[in-house]
């Protein structure tokens, strides 16, 4: 079983997704989908562990060898993103059918399982897979299980906000394909790491430079890069809450390790940062998304909302680690992939737990509310102290990285600005415990602490916050060991 674990971590939610629709009842489709999300998790943590072990693993589908077949492929990266995504799905699914009756619309209820796994599907498939073309059918799937389970949400505006999403999303894949097409039409194949070693001989041509461009346009669209970020707000805002806690952690972690991917696998780093001149734009695209995002959190009179902005500044951290191009930078963004994954999931799920009760994520409607919801608060509080960076959480391990790396190039200028966005953070976490720890609650207001259901795995994740930020041998580990190969494979 262990040599088809490759298959199985794609095989299994593709076939289970179709499957769970014939179970009709919520709570069999329920029970069915923790289940297969549960047993993905398992497999990513066997496949991680192999790699970590053995070395790459290489999987030939069908019986034919790479580069003629197709070649699930997993490596220290790609292993690393695989027991994420899989993970968050094993931790934020089984909140229970009532999370995600309350915030959809009840006759539709019965697509969101189906939807759920698909989405699981193909962010895995993309993150696994090591076929370019596969690339883009693995990341359809999932934009088109995303643009559904964004649009289940109640409000009206959840669907203008899914089809805003499909057009984005939409275009994104163009420029993804029509690069994937001009690579093709020089290589005469679609294997990545073939890719990576055919492709020096013809990096000089015109159709080369037009073929990076074209993916770096549509993986940073996917990515919700700044400028190109305007779907993510309204897509977040307005999705059902244990959505956006999947994608927020998910979907844009699996496209930036695309972009990894593609940079360091594909046409090389010496090729993209020296040639190219790449972190010449990559490096003030990232600085302004992470000053822009954390400014836009702080006027965010919604919490869903401030998460969501929050999400675009933290993108911005996961670039400007890359465009560093050294071992300190990109250990830093490999590692964030993780902790903002983490971290972000658990406060989407303080954001269910509050609208369970409360029926609202308003700001102003949280008064008082942390001294009737305590348990609840102080998870929201340790995973905003993580997104800040504070010392003895996970997010300061990743930002230590990324500060060590600015000082490494001798960027002085671009760490003050990581330190400012850092204090940006504080504003807008601070704004939120104001008003619920130390604002006098509406009179005759009755509020009581959130359900097991969501409270455990919202714990789960916070403590999972503070574990990975004293205890950093593995993640921080892994981060390193995945950036110097990525460097050595790329120069």
């Amino acid at each position: 079983m262990n040599e088809h674990l490759a298959a199985l971590q794609v095989a299994i939610p593709l076939i289970a997704a179709p499957a769970s629709i014939l179970l009709r009842r919520p709570s069999w489709m329920r029970s069915f989908t923790v289940a297969v999300t549960w047993g993905c998790f398992v497999m990513s943590l066997g496949l991680l562990i192999q790699v970590v072990r053995f070395g790459t693993i290489s999987y030939a589908l069908g019986g034919w060898a790479a580069p003629w077949g197709i070649e699930y492929r997993v490596d220290l990266l790609n292993g690393f993103v695989l027991m994420l995504v899989s993970g968050i799905a094993s931790a934020v699914l089984p909140i229970g059918y009532g999370a995600v009756g309350d915030e959809t619309d009840r006759g539709r209820n019965y697509l969101f399982y189906p939807a759920f796994l698909l989405c699981l599907t193909g962010l895995l498939g993309v993150t696994i897979t090591g076929d370019i073309f596969n690339v883009f059918v693995f990341l359809e799937i999932a934009s088109l299980a995303s643009y559904t389970l964004i649009s289940l949400g109640r409000d009206r505006r959840a669907l203008r906000a899914a089809f805003s999403y499909l057009i984005v999303g939409t275009i994104g894949g163009v420029f993804i394909l029509i690069a994937i097409s001009f690579l093709y039409q020089l290589n005469g194949t679609l294997n990545i790491a073939d890719l990576g070693e055919r492709l020096p001989a013809v990096l000089d041509t015109r159709t080369a430079r037009v073929a990076f461009a074209f993916l770096c346009v549509g993986l940073s669209i996917k990515l919700a890069l700044f400028p190109l970020h305007q779907w993510l707000p309204n897509a977040y805002a307005y999705a059902p809450t244990l959505v956006s806690a999947f994608l927020a952690a998910t979907a844009t972690k699996v496209a930036f390790y695309l972009l990894v991917r593609v940079i360091f696998g594909v046409f090389g780093a010496a090729y993209v940062f020296d040639t190219l001149g790449f972190s010449r734009l990559l490096i003030p695209l990232s600085l302004a998304a992470t000053l822009v995002g954390s400014i836009a959190a702080i006027y965010q009179t919604d919490l869903k909302r401030l998460l969501a902005y929050s999400s675009i500044a933290q993108i911005g951290y996961l670039t400007l680690g890359l465009s560093m191009a050294n071992a300190n930078g990109l250990t830093g963004s490999i590692v964030h992939v993780f902790n903002h994954g983490i971290i972000k999931a658990g406060l989407f799920l303080v954001v269910a737990s509050i609208i369970c009760r409360e029926g609202s994520s308003r700001i102003e409607d949280l008064a008082g509310l942390a001294h009737r919801m305590p348990l609840t608060f102080a998870a929201f509080v340790v995973g905003g102290l993580g997104l800040i960076g504070v010392p003895g959480t996970a997010g300061f391990v990743s930002k230590w990285y990324l500060l060590l790396g600015a000082i490494e190039r001798g960027w002085m200028g671009v760490a003050v600005l990581l330190l400012l966005s850092s204090l940006l953070a504080a504003v807008y976490v601070w704004r939120v415990v104001e008003v619920a720890w130390f604002r006098d609650p509406p009179a005759g207001a009755v509020s009581r602490e959130a359900p097991a259901s969501l409270l455990i795995p919202s714990w789960i994740l916070a403590a999972a916050t503070l574990y990975f930020g004293f205890f950093t041998d593995w993640t921080a580990g892994i981060g390193r060991a995945a950036a110097h190969a990525l460097l050595s494979a790329g120069s």
